[in-house]
């Protein structure tokens, strides 16, 4: 049986390919790609403002394989279609019906190559309405086997409600994560933040997509007293340099 890692070399034409689709339209700039760790175990932590466009920019622009957290639905072909509709709909109003509409073919296609490929490629579903330790055990199973996993922080949309729409409050998964490395294995993960701009714009609207990579940042940085405080110390240090990685941009 091939490999997480065989699997996604295997199938990384096709990726590359559908990630250009989902960014038609939308050119990327990068800053900071040195920052990047290109062997090892790694978190990258980041804003997901763009629904789809996120994965496929990140697709993109990380330098190595790497495996997402992700929706639990996207392995199931009727949710994952809906997520699709539904976001089609959320952002163009009556001309999302029609794109739906128009390009059910290929959204057909696309549902089902994703749903059947996700679960062979290692993404690690997560249920986002229940408790989520099987997905945080399972990534720290990647980790300690040197591998890299993406863990965007939000809906895939601009809540407009929020203090800060583009980068809304960071979860405790991350530093639970790294927490627990660290006590338990020893081991000091290197997380890295990015913030990401313009995949927000709707698909097939030209824009200028981009992404600020900061240098990597670890818990051992932010131990405090106990748990709940070295974890909360952490989670707000993230989310405060994405915002700060962010506001370069303006």
């Amino acid at each position: 049986m091939a490999t997480f890692e065989e699997e996604f070399k295997k199938q990384e034409p096709v990726f590359r390919r559908l990630s250009n689709f989902a960014l038609l339209g939308k050119k990327t700039v990068v800053k900071g790609e040195e920052n990047f760790v290109e062997g090892g175990p790694n978190i990258i932590v980041g804003n997901h403002i763009g629904s789809f466009k996120d994965v496929a920019t990140i697709y993109q622009i990380v330098p190595r394989p790497f495996f997402f957290t992700g929706n639990e639905m996207f392995f199931n072909k009727e949710e994952f279609n809906f997520l699709i509709r539904k976001h089609l709909q959320r952002h163009l109003k009556n001309f999302g019906v029609s794109l739906d509409l128009i390009f059910t073919p290929l959204k057909t296609l696309f549902v089902n190559y994703a749903s059947n490929v996700v679960g062979k490629i290692g993404t690690i579903p997560v249920d986002i309405y229940q408790k989520k330790r099987i997905a945080i055990r399972k990534c720290q199973d990647y980790l300690k086997n040197g591998r890299a996993i993406i863990a965007l922080q939000g809906r895939g949309r601009i809540m407009k409600k929020d203090p800060h729409p583009y980068v809304p409050p960071f979860r405790r998964g991350p530093s639970i994560i790294s927490y627990n490395l660290y006590k338990e294995d020893g081991i000091s993960v290197p997380v890295t933040p990015i913030a990401m701009f313009g995949t927000h714009v709707p698909f097939l609207i030209p824009a200028k997509i981009k992404v600020n990579v900061g240098e990597p940042m670890y818990i051992t940085d932010y131990l405090g007293k106990d748990f709940a405080e070295t974890v909360n110390r952490f989670r707000e240090a993230l989310e405060k340099r994405v915002k700060a990685l962010l506001a370069e941009f303006f």
